[in-house]
């Protein structure tokens, strides 16, 4: 989407910050790409995107071997290094395939994933290239901040759901048994579904601090009805903690405390967000 010369916008019909044109110009005599050309700009920012994640689910599939035996089956392992840190004194998991393409379809299934959260920064940046040139230049720095707080916040969440919850999970389920005849064997594809779950759960969670931040920018959501809502939002957090953990308290504790924390934080990202627009609102009654 290209920029809109500055000696265009001083004039009474030109660009609104939205990127849309006045009223009374036709748009090629403004310079401003219509909205055909806004959808072809578009297609193009999704195809590039696409390809970024399509480059580095290609990467991830030369080393499929490792990401499968390390990164998938990696926790079923009593030597997986998290269960060091969490103090955990594991058992191994005996994987089963039960169906013909099981196998096939968790290797597969296990490439894309990966390659999807690598790929991620890609997709935000060429996102971002496109929603750019239609923005103020005090826009665009809440923008930047959003774009980069979004990729870190979604992979700190991937490897929190990684590193944390799956091992949790994983040895609760391990070793919770009804009898000592019934023997815990896992499928493949079922392991597969849940580790996913549990990661990519856990990555959209923590994108709650970039939601606020938009919310409160539109004047949807303001810290003070956060701060008031806070007891119903331990009660959510609980509520989602025990619907992605094990049911053990423990488990929920580890899940729900940086949930909560991530709570706190959107409250103070809000506070943020009021604050410069009262005071843009009072530099513009000025």
């Amino acid at each position: 989407m290209p920029e809109v010369p500055s000696s265009q916008t001083d004039t009474p019909t030109g660009v609104q910050g939205d990127g849309a044109p006045g009223n009374e110009a036709p748009p090629d005599e403004k310079g401003v790409m219509s909205f055909l050309d806004h959808l072809e700009e578009l297609r193009w920012t999704l195809i590039k995107a696409g390809a970024g994640v399509l480059v580095a689910i290609a990467v991830c599939s030369f080393f499929s071997e490792w990401i499968v035996d390390q990164v998938l089956i990696g926790p079923t392992r009593p030597d997986f290094f998290m269960y060091d840190v969490l103090a955990l004194e594991p058992e191994s998991l005996e994987l089963l395939n039960r169906t013909i393409t099981g196998q096939f379809f968790a290797d597969i299934g296990t490439i894309i994933v990966v390659g999807l959260i690598a790929g991620s920064p890609v997709v935000v940046f060429y996102l971002w290239r496109f929603i750019e040139p239609a923005l103020y230049p005090s826009e665009k720095k809440g923008m930047r901040f959003s774009a980069v707080s979004a990729t870190f916040f979604f992979l700190l969440g991937a490897a929190f759901g990684y590193l944390i919850l799956t091992p949790l999970a994983l040895q609760f389920f391990a070793q919770y048994t009804l009898s000592e005849q019934i023997v815990n064997q896992f499928d493949i594809m079922t392991y597969f579904s849940m580790v996913t779950f549990w990661t990519m759960g856990t990555g959209l969670l923590f994108e709650l601090p970039v939601i606020v931040y938009f919310l409160a920018k539109v004047g949807i959501l303001t810290p003070e009805a956060m701060r008031a809502y806070r007891k119903y939002a331990l009660i959510a957090v609980l509520g989602v903690a025990a619907f992605l953990t094990p049911p053990d308290p423990i488990s929920q504790i580890i899940v729900a405390v940086p949930l909560l924390g991530l709570y706190e934080l959107s409250i103070y990202v809000a506070k943020w967000v009021a604050r410069r627009r009262a005071q843009a609102l009072g530099m513009t009654d000025e």
